[in-house]
């Protein structure tokens, strides 16, 4: 995978040579500001010594700061025909982005390029038609914003889609229409099309004011000879005198399908291998959306600028996994039991000078509903109700020299059951140890809350402001959570460390079902750090 990386980026580099040189007129070919490249990239040193893998909790919903790994990006520009600002000409220009989260000797991937990608790859053009307007071609991601204390885009749209778009531009508005295929990145295990149109609206009353809607829907249409398409698995028995079993979401849940269908006597055939033809797939369609909304304001005294983001989707289905049984491998396919997972997710982040030169603070809330009305008996992510506030002040000891401190507390609630464990054993207050026979508890708590603190010092050679880049810091971090093990980690777990816990109380069914080991409520890490745009 790295060399491949290593011959795409010469490949990159030599067609952009070959463009320059063949496209362009000599005059232009000498300006040396035709190309340009910016980027970002952030990473550290976090020593953890409770067997963690150097991030404080488990994921941004408590902040950003030290919940986040190495990353690196680096965006490129060509301009093929220069914009000139204020005139009718004609100019194109070609984008490239390549990300990643990987760096050498800071993560357990060390650095691998396969773990790179290139995120972003179009071309732009301008003053075609109307000098408003621009059309892009190629990736189409588009956002209005995001929260920078959680590193979160909820006004997004076209992140899945390769396709064509066009903005209308004028002082007060911005308007973009798009549309593609969003089916390479959707379906990840095989591609079928999934047709995709959006549009977006930025509205600047005036000035400190700005607000945007849009939205995208998602369409895959039903292929019956493409056996990555939409389809949803049912029982056919050969025997129309024997009648239809249903099919239930639990056996889905399990992955039993064939297991219930083998040990079910009164469908067709009794020979198992074949019936198990009678397991059929249906040709369906497949929708999903997005609705997004913003609103910005600020110049007002203390207030610099507030963000508000929302969102509102229904995801789009999964496609379909492979069960086995009793020596027979089939694929199960799961549409209608995917299509009904819904998010609302709200966010807001303000930021205050109150004291000029000497001391900003950020506020940063979210909020999030998720529901799957297609699941009603296991505790998941799926059906969940989640919410959290963060807050960081920075004051300025001198022009460079910074102290950093920030606080946040959030709240995750199952609403399907308990999902998380309190201590290391508490699998055990769940039917004995054994899980529920519907899948639907893992532990003996349906609310995680989860505390953390931060504080350190920070030197920023370019200047105060808590979103001054680079930084360069030296932090210490502390989580609490009533849920055990609320951090990545390797700490013992589901297959390993429940006898010498146990002793002779388990039994090795149990040994392969349950995590046990000490427990762990409080987290800390030391982070060195630095992080910069460029």
């Amino acid at each position: 995978m790295n060399k491949h990386l290593c011959r795409f980026l010469a490949l990159f580099a030599a067609i952009m040579a070959l463009v320059s040189t063949a496209v362009l007129p000599g005059e232009a070919r000498a300006d040396d500001d035709r190309f340009s490249a910016g980027g970002y990239f952030r990473i550290g040193a976090r020593p953890d010594f409770q067997g963690g893998y150097s991030k404080l909790g488990l994921w941004n919903i408590s902040g950003r700061l030290l919940n986040e790994t190495q990353w690196a990006a680096l965006d490129m520009r060509l301009q093929l025909l220069k914009q000139t600002p204020g005139t009718d000409e004609i100019w194109t220009s070609l984008h490239a982005k390549i990300e990643g989260g990987s760096a050498h000797a800071a993560d357990l991937l060390n650095g691998s390029l396969g773990q790179f990608a290139l995120t972003q790859l179009y071309v732009k053009a301008g003053n075609i038609g109307s000098k408003d307007l621009v059309w892009q071609v190629g990736t189409l991601d588009f956002y209005f914003g995001d929260l920078g204390l959680y590193d979160m885009k909820f006004a997004e749209i076209f992140y899945d889609t390769v396709g064509a778009s066009l903005t209308w531009s004028t002082d007060k508005t911005d308007l973009l229409v798009g549309i593609g295929d969003s089916g390479y990145l959707k379906n990840s295990q095989g591609y079928s099309p999934v047709l995709t149109a959006g549009a977006a609206l930025r509205v600047r009353p005036k000035d400190g004011v700005e607000f945007g809607v849009g939205g995208e829907v998602m369409y895959a249409p039903s292929v019956e000879t493409n056996t990555n398409s939409p389809h949803q698995t049912r029982y056919l028995p050969n025997n129309p005198g024997s009648g239809q079993i249903t099919l239930r979401y639990e056996d889905y849940l399990r992955h039993e399908i064939l297991q219930n269908f083998h040990d079910n006597p009164t469908i067709g055939d009794s020979n198992y291998l074949n019936r198990v033809n009678d397991i059929r797939p249906d040709s369906v369609d497949a929708f999903s959306f997005k609705a997004i909304g913003y609103l910005g304001f600020g110049k007002l005294g203390a207030l610099k600028w507030n963000n508000l983001f929302l969102n509102f989707m229904r995801l789009h289905p999964e496609q379909f996994y492979d069960e086995s049984y009793s020596g027979v491998t089939k694929r199960i396919y799961v549409k209608e039991w995917t299509d009904e997972r819904y998010q609302f997710n709200l966010g807001n982040e303000m930021n205050l000078e109150l004291v000029k030169n000497r001391f900003d603070l950020t506020w940063a809330a979210l909020f999030g509903y998720h529901f799957d009305k297609d699941d009603t008996i296991s505790a998941s992510e799926r059906n969940r109700m989640i919410w959290s506030a963060v807050i960081r002040g920075q004051v300025y000891i001198t022009q460079v020299t910074h102290l950093l401190v920030e606080t946040s507390f959030a709240q995750e609630k199952s609403l399907n059951g308990k999902l998380w464990r309190s201590e290391s054993g508490s699998i055990w207050a769940n039917n004995q140890g054994i899980a529920d026979k519907r899948g639907l508890e893992f532990g003996d708590l349906d609310v995680r809350n989860t505390w953390q603190g931060k504080l350190g010092v920070v030197l920023n050679p370019t200047g105060v402001g808590i979103f001054s880049r680079p930084s360069l810091r030296l932090m210490y971090g502390i989580q609490y959570s009533n849920a055990h093990n609320a951090f990545a980690n390797n700490n013992l777990g589901d297959e390993e460390g429940i006898f010498e816990y146990y002793g002779n109380q388990a039994s090795s069914g149990e040994a392969n079902t349950n995590s046990f080991g000490p427990t762990h409520h409080w987290h800390h890490v030391l982070s060195i750090e630095a992080e910069a745009w460029f």
